[in-house]
């Protein structure tokens, strides 16, 4: 039975949408929506997403995900995005508490006259990405903000509201030099100068927090010359990174082991097995005891154009029954209170790039939307479920499941990325069997083989893709 959900009339014609009961709760199908804001669906060839494009707004669904996206900012609703047949569906919460605004006048920051005190710099992050570098200038409260192109190679931003001292991010990626903070009289001024030609700037205002995210594309002939054909190519690069090391030592057993240790121990031996097996470059994050911070982890990815992220580590908890392994991918959700509290527990190792005062939860906040994971959360969804299940089957152990959780290390990862705990260290029993080079061989050998698994498909996937566009 279909029954009318809402009257929209906001900035637009009235549209009454109506509901499909599906799977015991209400949804509406996206043309209609669509329809109704005078915009129009476009969805991937693999129907894995869908963009609802409006006048002054863009919104991106994900199949069988809870999650969307708006304007740059997640929305969590209380159903999953559906498929069925040619048609998406929406969860009915969608229409409720998200259409209003969309069918509202788009605003316009940048222009918005100021009251108030002035916002306060909180801080300016630079990553850098095979085909963009990006930097987010995150404040107190909202700012507006102008491009200008004063040279052939720099873009500066007068930002309008900010008051802050004056400060330089030396970047020196091939295409952005420096990130200048300046003071001009009475304004704020973030001058970006570029080490070649001047890149297209493309720049978004985002709250909670507030930030301005601008990113600037890499010309194509600084990019690998057949960086477009790779998007459809072999698997070629992988990055292991063992968590944690040098003066973090990560969780410490009962009897003395320490996470650190263990974690680059295995991992090494992946990256054995993977280069004896697989036609491809294994990288390493770290391949001695020393200490790297969370966010140059994936950094070295990115500047390596790795194709795969893959974070080892070994868990922990307070209860010392608490046994078994389980493989995360970056969500701003967690799927459930241990898993936020793992996450938690990780992020918290090394830190000296988070500003003082800030919270554990703050700083996987501030990074986890204004960087590049969300494009590759079906990607990593998939390589997560292969390897726990090669984890289980392979080492007999309890299955605690693929989870989500916002993992610091996993937000700055142009690729898919997966971190996985191999198993409880707080647990004697557990802690024993790590202990053992027979069972650090048979990890290996799960991860290294499901990874070898994951390549198989994703090759198939990606000649097939290939034939298609040739």
């Amino acid at each position: 039975m279909m029954v009318s959900l809402v009257l929209m009339t906001a900035g637009s014609a009235s549209a009454g949408l109506p509901t499909i009961n599906h799977e015991g709760r209400p949804y509406v199908d996206l043309a209609r929506i669509a329809d109704a804001l005078r915009g129009k669906v476009e969805t991937t060839p693999d129907s894995v997403r869908a963009q609802l494009r409006s006048p002054g707004h863009l919104v991106t669904f994900t199949r069988n995900w809870s999650r969307v996206v708006v304007d740059g900012k997640p929305v969590v609703l209380d159903a999953p995005v559906r498929v069925k047949g040619t048609a998406w569906l929406v969860p009915a919460e969608f229409v409720e508490s998200v259409l209003p605004a969309l069918a509202a006048a788009p605003a316009t920051p940048a222009a918005a006259p100021r009251t108030g005190p002035e916002a306060a710099l909180a801080e300016i992050r630079v990553r850098s990405y095979p085909s963009f570098t990006r930097v987010v200038v995150e404040t107190s409260g909202p700012v507006s903000y102008r491009l200008e192109t004063p040279t052939p190679i720099e873009v500066r931003v007068r930002l309008g509201g900010l008051k802050a001292t004056p400060r330089t991010e030396s970047v020196g990626d091939g295409l952005v030099g420096d990130v200048r903070l300046e003071r001009v009289g009475a304004e704020t001024v973030l001058r970006v100068l570029f080490q070649g030609a001047m890149a297209e700037a493309k720049a978004s205002m985002l709250a909670d927090p507030p930030r301005l995210v601008l990113d600037f594309a890499r010309p194509l002939d600084q990019s690998q010359p057949d960086q477009r054909g790779e998007a459809l190519g072999p698997l070629r690069t992988i990055v292991l990174d063992a968590g944690h090391g040098g003066s973090d030592s990560g969780a410490i057993g009962p009897a003395g082991l320490m996470e650190k240790e263990l974690v680059l121990d295995v991992t090494r031996r992946v990256a054995r097995l993977l280069e004896d097996r697989l036609d491809v470059k294994i990288l390493l994050s770290r391949d001695a005891d020393h200490f790297v911070p969370l966010r140059d982890r994936t950094s070295f990815a990115n500047r390596r154009r790795a194709d795969l992220f893959v974070s080892i580590h070994a868990n922990a908890h307070r209860e010392s029954a608490s046994e078994g392994v389980e493989t995360y991918f970056l969500s701003s959700e967690a799927t459930d209170n241990a898993a936020r509290q793992v996450a938690a527990e990780e992020n918290a190792a090394g830190q000296p790039e988070t500003p003082a005062g800030r919270g554990r939860a703050d700083a996987v906040r501030m990074i986890l939307w204004d960087l590049a994971q969300s494009e590759f959360q079906v990607e990593s969804s998939r390589l997560a479920e292969i390897v726990q299940d090669s984890m289980t089957q392979s080492l007999r152990i309890p299955n605690r499941g693929v989870k989500q959780a916002g993992f610091y290390v996993l937000g700055g990862a142009a690729m898919p990325a997966i971190l996985i705990e191999i198993g409880f260290v707080t647990n004697p029993k557990e802690e024993r069997r790590l202990k053992e080079t027979r069972y650090r061989d048979e990890i290996a050998r799960a991860i290294a083989g499901a990874l070898a698994e994951y390549k198989r498909h994703y090759d198939e996937r990606m000649r097939t893709a290939l034939d298609r566009v040739r």
